[in-house]
Formats: C-alpha cells, sequence, structure tokens
C-alpha cells in the first residue's frame, strides 16, 4: 500500500536545511519503498483557490494561520501503516517538526 507522508514544522534552520535527510532517503531507494517526494518552497509562494457560489477566489500564501508548515512530502510503498510509521520515525524532521502518515487512495 502507498502512504503520503506530510512533513511539516517551524520553518527549518539553516543546520538543518543543509544536513537534508542524512541517508534516509538513499536507505529507502535502496529498499524500493521510496516511490518519490519533494520539498515545497515556502508558504509565502503559495497561492490558495477556493470556490464560493461559482466564484473562484485567490488568496497569496497558505490558507492556514498557523507557524507551522507543510516543508515536503515523500510517498512510500509498504506492507502496512505499521511500517511507514516506523520510517516516518526514522526521518530526520521528525526531531523538530511532525510527520503526517496517510494512505493514499487506489
Amino acid at each position: 500500500m502507498r502512504y503520503l507522508l506530510m512533513i511539516a514544522g517551524p520553518e527549518p534552520t539553516e543546520e538543518q536545511k543543509t544536513a537534508g535527510c542524512e541517508g534516509w532517503s538513499e536507505d529507502l531507494l535502496e529498499r524500493g519503498v521510496l516511490i518519490g517526494g519533494g520539498g515545497l518552497h515556502p508558504p509565502s509562494t503559495a497561492t490558495t483557490v477556493r470556490v464560493r457560489d461559482g466564484d473562484v477566489l485567490l488568496s497569496d500564501g497558505p490558507f492556514a494561520e498557523t507557524k507551522d508548515q507543510i516543508g515536503g512530502y515523500v510517498v512510500l510503498e509498504c506492507a502496512d501503516l505499521d511500517e511507514a510509521v516506523e520510517h516516518a520515525s526514522r526521518h530526520p524532521a521528525a526531531t523538530y517538526g511532525t510527520i503526517e502518515v496517510r494512505p493514499l487512495l487506489g
């Protein structure tokens, strides 16, 4: 089953940005678990889209008022949720932010 890991937290420090995933991605690629993923530009570059009463409403920046931000995502192919959680717990961002794990439909 495929799982989406949404990586969220405060703006990473320069040290955290430089460290990156510290071998985490390479390990999962070798195991055949990592399907894809990537980092995101900061929330200030976001455009939020909503449709209300047939009108398209655009807003600059993120919709949510929060200090945390979605900084990246990963798609994994795992046997079950336990395996996905185990991989998520080893992601370096789990030490300073949060990682939400969700099964993908289909």
